[in-house]
């Protein structure tokens, strides 16, 4: 007969040592937690000066025009390649990015790639001619002394039709030329500005005037000062007034 369960648990009972002893010391734990390390964290702000302007105020590239000015300026050497980038990136731009990327070549002083796209762009049934545009260009090139690509942008904007009188824009266009010492560009200027309705303001005959006298071209200066007369009166007080003519 097996021993019933209860007599089971008594029989184990009695073998255990009368005392049991428990040792409450704490036992030293072999785990050492070490001390967390501090990382130093260094945050650097880059410098936004250095970053390209946008073209326009409040207007900035497309992400199509800006691969279009990479793709073009990655082309430049190879004229095949130049073709391609023209006809796979550029003719497929809308009207604001073609013009877009033509101003970023010249903000990048990226003269001949601005001229070759000018051509195109001109070949568009939307394009107006804009003294504005034709000023930038031409103080680009002069600011790159390539005075043969001015001559024949003054050319150009010589054989353009329905020319708006854009007086500012003449302006501009007449200080830089008077900036860099190229009198007979200037009066052609002068003669066409009058041609197309836009009246010479006294900022014109001052610009005009007192630069070439500066350049020892009296004999036009005094054509000038006779025009300048039939606006103002004989007196041309105006010319004394300062006049910002360093090119920036």
């Amino acid at each position: 007969m097996r021993p019933s369960s209860a007599t089971q648990a008594l029989t184990l009972f009695s073998s255990l040592p009368k005392t049991l002893i428990f040792n409450a010391e704490p036992q030293p734990s072999s785990l050492q937690l070490s001390r967390p390390k501090r990382w130093k964290l260094i945050v650097t702000m880059r410098d936004r000066s250095n970053n390209p302007r946008p073209l326009q105020k409040g207007r900035h590239l497309s992400i199509e025009a800006i691969q279009t000015v990479q793709a073009l300026k990655r082309a430049k050497k190879n004229q095949n390649f130049l073709d391609q980038a023209f006809d796979s990136k550029f003719r497929r731009l809308l009207k604001l990015d073609m013009m877009a990327v033509l101003r970023d070549l010249l903000r990048q002083n990226e003269c001949f790639l601005a001229l070759k796209v000018f051509e195109d762009i001109r070949k568009e049934h939307w394009y107006r001619p804009q003294v504005s545009l034709y000023a930038d260009m031409i103080k680009v090139m002069a600011s790159n002394e390539l005075f043969e690509q001015v001559e024949l942008l003054c050319l150009s904007l010589k054989k353009e039709t329905n020319l708006p009188p854009e007086l500012e824009a003449f302006n501009a266009l007449l200080t830089t030329l008077i900036s860099f010492n190229i009198p007979k560009l200037a009066m052609e200027c002068y003669y066409l500005m009058k041609e197309v309705g836009c009246e010479p303001d006294r900022s014109s005959f001052r610009i005009l005037i007192n630069g070439l006298e500066s350049m020892g071209e009296t004999g036009l200066s005094g054509i000038l000062r006779q025009d300048a007369q039939q606006y103002y009166g004989e007196s041309l007080e105006f010319l004394e007034e300062n006049e910002e003519m360093a090119v920036k």
